[in-house]
């Protein structure tokens, strides 16, 4: 085969035109989606001086958004019915170029789940604050918010990345000690008014989706964070604990019930800092009450896991919950994660 070749001027040029755009990663086109819309998109140019701004456009002439710069990650609110939107950058050569992406908005929770939703639970009463400390990371009994072992408080803070999000701060004097928060939202001292005092619906609930939004300006100081969902009853413990290592490795890792101990799943976790990341985790439990690890979802691309794991006990408790949890580094670096569009969903 013969091989020709081309200036290298010219390839330049070829290279740089073939890459221009906007290329947008969320939402993708002609997809269903809650009311809550993350976009996540970059912008490149032929223009020697670059890309000046990007924008969204709910509408034609409607322009909802717009940021300087070749990236855009933001949460944007939609009520329901189907949407032709438009992301468009703008170069400083006085030159722009768009991506058209259609979204079908619909009124629920979001994260494909089904049944009853509940939503914006980040802002919602209910929530208690624990500290773990090593090497037992039991609930440490003596332990105050204000430290010194740990420090740790969440609520609405300053410069918060929007205005509904709740910041989460943990800092303090003790190596890789923990921030737990925990939720009682069905059953015993359920905080949402839904007690099932004649334990009538927990046995019924299979399937659960936990989907959130959150932010941090310094991710990399995080050793992990940890999503749970949990249900108890009939002397069963369901804990469907699930662990993203940051500076621990940046890797999921999932919660073995009966042996008490984490799992490694070789899945990715890679959060991205300073910007909005959606998580989305399903779960079930089984027919034969085991639990299934069905699926994590981070920034739009999923991970199907389809593990089964034993129960282990449930201590003759009723209910469901739900934790969220920060785990501090080897030098106990203070560092904040900001939580929004916290929906739970069950069924």
């Amino acid at each position: 085969m013969k091989l020709y070749y081309l200036p290298l001027a010219l390839c330049m040029t070829w290279a740089t035109s073939a890459f221009a755009g906007v290329f947008v990663t969320a939402p993708k086109s002609n997809s269903n989606v809650a009311t809550t819309v993350q976009y996540v998109a970059t912008a490149q140019t032929s223009c020697s001086k670059g890309v000046s701004a990007m924008g969204i456009y709910s509408a034609p002439g409607k322009l909802v958004y717009k940021i300087s710069g070749a990236k855009i990650n933001t949460l944007l609110n939609f009520s329901p019915g189907t949407y032709h939107t438009v992301v468009q950058e703008w170069d400083h050569c006085g030159s722009s170029s768009t991506a058209a992406v259609t979204i079908n908005v619909g009124g629920s929770g979001g994260g494909g789940g089904g049944g009853n939703t509940f939503s914006n639970l980040h802002q919602k009463g209910g929530w208690q604050g624990f500290a773990l400390l090593p090497s037992s990371y039991a609930i440490c009994s003596w332990c105050k918010s204000s430290g010194p072992e740990l420090v740790w408080w969440r609520g609405v803070g300053t410069n918060q990345p929007t205005s509904n999000s709740i910041q989460h701060h943990i800092g303090g004097k003790t190596q890789y000690a923990d921030a737990l928060w925990n939720n009682h939202l069905i059953g015993d001292f359920s905080s949402q008014g839904l007690h099932d005092t004649n334990k009538t619906l927990i046995p019924t609930l299979h399937n659960f989706t936990y989907d959130v939004y959150y932010f941090a300006k310094n991710i990399s100081l995080s050793q992990a964070l940890e999503f749970d969902i949990n249900q108890f009853f009939g002397g069963k413990g369901f804990i469907w604990g699930h662990e993203c290592r940051i500076a621990g490795g940046h890797e999921w890792d999932i919660w073995d019930n009966a042996g008490s101990h984490w799992i490694k799943t070789g899945i990715p976790c890679n959060p991205v800092n300073n910007a909005w990341n959606h998580l989305v985790l399903q779960v079930q439990r089984t027919s034969n009450d085991q639990l299934l690890f069905k699926s994590i979802t981070l920034n739009g691309k999923t991970s199907t896991l389809n593990h089964l794991e034993s129960h282990g006990n449930g201590h003759n408790w009723y209910g469901v919950t739900i934790n969220y949890q920060q785990d501090g580094n080897k030098n106990q670096d203070p560092y904040d994660v900001y939580i929004d569009r916290l929906n739970f969903s069950y069924w």
